[in-house]
């Protein structure tokens, strides 16, 4: 019934491991990936020569080569499938007739076993480092169907494989079945920080020489760095093909922004949100007032019950500077998106709102300038600017540079539903803004509020840096759990479902998907 498919990887294959999934009655052989020169093989398995285990022409061979109903791919390094896997994998597939079915994990660090869910795949669920852990049976019956229906996977290096799932999400469920399947060891690196975090993922678990190059910086930044840039243009053209097949992709035509009868105090309000940043919070402030423009502008900041002395810092700054709008919400429940809305829905709030976070800072003295300029004669209801990553010491960390340079007024309004972020500082206008305003979470509200304006409107777009983006343990994402991680992802993900129906729908598509 089934064909296991492994990649021999860096280093040497264990035999064991080969014996081990041989021992299935399921398993009819094993195929191993092989870049050449690999030790011979024991019966039941053959090598097939590869030079990269995630590219369009191994998934195509593959799919073309695999005789029986299922294939068994399992990642490189050091994984431990249960003996049951395969089994249950194979009846879970049978009973729901799903495209490929896949599992929950567990890593080994230090002699302690850590488990490690991941996330029940949706629509949304399109960014190509989603975690679908080391174990996966795919249907060969499913996927040559929906090559035959979509067209065979491009002569791409990297996101053969990306693509091929996506047009077997088409037509079919990817079905996730919440239980531990396997185990991997801590040196196998594919997802051994925990974070469960975009291309990190991808690159390591199939292969792609991707994962070394990814260690440079946080991976939640890898889509960023220039040295990815050929990778990143191959999984945005399957991500782009795939928006385009189910009926989400949208042209670059845009809705004008018209002026506003609605009056304003002030031009410009740079927003902070803030709670419990009494280290940071007057840096950001005087980053704001040393703003050199030609309107008038105020510094808003939601004090959402800081309990560190936050508030009598942000007290003492607002006695000296009238421009500067304290507010202390009445409510208890908000979260950073419920402060924003505190924020743009007030009296004090200008025709644009600029995001300034509570432990960052302006880069010079003429950001704000350029944002409301670029807002003004741009026709766009968004403008988005460039930042560099430091530390609390304001030195630069690696990746350095985040400009998103990927960014095209044809397709990134349909990129933007593969990544996890658009980037900083972002300047809204405020009267298009307060149509929808924030969702009040505190992970997530800036992307959910621009992907609904990008559905709309033109974002415009500087590369140069405007912002000292803090990487410390103080940050809202820093040091997560699986747990949380999965909870952030799970989120984005659901924003995307959202967005693609919504962008459906807006095209005339009709029908729902899960």
């Amino acid at each position: 019934m089934i064909t296991a498919v492994i990649s021999r990887g860096a280093g040497p294959l264990a035999e064991g491991r080969l014996e081990e999934l041989l021992r299935s009655p399921l398993i009819r052989k094993v195929i191993v990936l092989d870049a050449g020169g690999g030790s011979p093989l024991p019966p039941r398995c053959e090598a097939l020569a590869v030079s990269d285990p995630a590219s369009g022409p191994t998934w195509n061979a593959l799919l073309a080569k695999v005789a029986t109903r299922y294939l068994l791919h399992v990642s490189p390094g050091d994984v431990r499938p249960d003996p049951r896997a395969p089994g249950r994998l194979f009846d879970t597939a049978e009973a729901t007739g799903a495209g490929m079915v896949y599992a929950d994990y567990a890593e080994i660090r230090g002699g302690n076993i850590l488990e490690h869910p991941v996330n029940d795949y949706q629509t949304g669920s399109i960014r190509d480092g989603f975690d679908f852990g080391p174990v996966m049976l795919i249907s060969t019956v499913a996927a040559r169907r929906a090559l035959r229906k979509y067209g065979a996977i491009p002569p791409c290096r990297w996101a053969g494989w990306y693509d091929l799932r996506l047009k077997l999400s088409t037509d079919r469920a990817l079905f996730h079945l919440p239980e531990r399947l396997s185990v991997v060891a801590e040196a196998a690196g594919a997802g051994a920080d925990g974070t469960g975090q975009g291309d990190k993922t991808v690159g390591d678990r199939f292969g792609t020489g991707q994962g070394d190059r990814f260690e440079i910086c946080p991976p939640q930044f890898a889509y960023v760095d220039p040295g990815n840039r050929a990778f990143q243009e191959e999984m945005e053209a399957a991500a782009t093909a795939h928006l385009r097949r189910i009926g989400a992709w949208l042209a670059p035509v845009f809705r004008d922004v018209l002026p506003s009868n609605n009056p304003f105090p002030v031009e410009a309000s740079v927003v902070i949100p803030v709670r419990n940043r009494a280290r940071t919070v007057a840096d950001a402030v005087k980053s704001a007032f040393a703003q050199r423009t030609d309107f008038p502008f105020n510094v808003i900041v939601v004090d959402n019950h800081s309990t560190d002395g936050t508030t009598a810092i942000l007290a003492d700054l607002a006695s000296r500077h009238p421009a500067l709008k304290h507010i202390v919400p009445t409510r208890m429940d908000l979260s950073i998106g419920g402060c924003w809305n505190e924020a743009i829905f007030s009296k004090a709030c200008g025709r644009y709102a600029v995001q300034l976070d509570s432990d960052d800072l302006y880069q010079g003295d003429d950001v704000l300038q350029r944002l409301i300029d670029l807002l003004r004669r741009g026709n766009c209801a968004l403008v988005v600017g460039a930042y560099t990553i430091v530390d609390g010491n304001l030195r630069e960390i690696p990746p350095g540079l985040i400009d998103h340079r990927e960014w095209t007024d044809v397709n990134g309004r349909n990129n933007a539903l593969r990544i996890n972020g658009l980037g900083a500082p972002r300047a809204f206008n405020t009267a298009i803004l307060r149509r929808n305003g924030f969702p009040n979470v505190g992970y997530g509200e800036d992307y959910a509020a621009t992907l609904r304006l990008s559905r709309e409107y033109r974002i415009g777009r500087i590369y140069d840096s405007l912002y000292l983006c803090r990487r410390w343990e103080g940050n809202t994402d820093a040091a997560l759990s699986i747990e949380q991680a999965n909870r952030h992802d799970a989120y984005k993900d659901r924003l995307r479902t959202i967005e693609i129906r919504a962008r459906r729908k807006l095209n005339g598509v009709r029908g729902w998907r899960s």
